[in-house]
């Protein structure tokens, strides 16, 4: 009876998930930097983050934000600024002494901060919290049951999961990770670029609702 409505949200995931933004890039240099056990506790982050704003837009708190201004803008710079502070961290990472170098390619985060890395990124992300909106208000229906709704919720946190554990175990296959880590230093300084960049365009660009 819902499988239109789950296709919808599954298709309208897929594209989201899919598109280069802060999640893709900080599991990336968490894969490259720490390897796939650090890519993977860093997506699980993200994926649990997920369950976080479905359960936000079904207590109606996502509404509450849309609503609120000043709430919106207090979360829109809380994320610009943990961005800010990531990118930093990842350009400051590539001017390292040639003798510490190897220290990048080592697991710099435990599977706790990883997995923290990953959840705040996704959690404080103003766009996400405007895309669940979205979901929870335009594409499904509020006839639809709660439990339904919830099984929806724990299909994303899963999707987006696994999608970003394989890009974590891709990224962190010896000789994949070998190839990249030749250009580390500048791939340091993209990355960390990227995301202050995304933490410029949070910061800066007005969201209407």
């Amino acid at each position: 009876m819902y499988w239109a409505e789950f296709f919808t949200i599954a298709i309208a995931h897929l594209f989201a998930v899919a598109s280069p933004g802060p999640d893709f890039y900080v599991v990336m240099r968490q894969s490259v930097r720490g390897g796939t056990r650090s890519g993977i506790w860093t997506s699980l982050g993200v994926g649990s983050a997920i369950l976080l704003h479905v359960t936000y837009c079904l207590l109606g708190v996502a509404l509450l934000l849309s609503q609120s201004p000043v709430l919106f803008e207090v979360m829109k710079f809380l994320a610009a600024g943990y961005l800010f502070y990531l990118g930093v961290q990842s350009i400051r990472a590539s001017f390292v002494q040639p003798e510490e170098e190897k220290a990048i390619t080592e697991p710099v985060l435990s599977a706790a901060r990883a997995f923290g890395v990953g959840f705040l990124t996704n959690g404080l992300n103003p766009k996400a919290t405007l895309f669940f909106l979205a979901l929870f208000t335009v594409v499904i229906d509020p006839s639809t049951p709660t439990s339904i709704q919830i099984m929806y919720g724990v299909y994303l946190a899963l999707a987006t999961f696994l999608w970003f554990a394989l890009l974590s175990f891709i990224l962190g296959i010896p000789r994949v990770r070998k190839t990249i880590l030749r250009i580390g230093v500048w791939l340091e300084r993209a990355m960390g670029a990227i995301l202050i960049l995304i933490a410029l365009q949070i910061a800066l660009n007005s969201v209407s609702f």
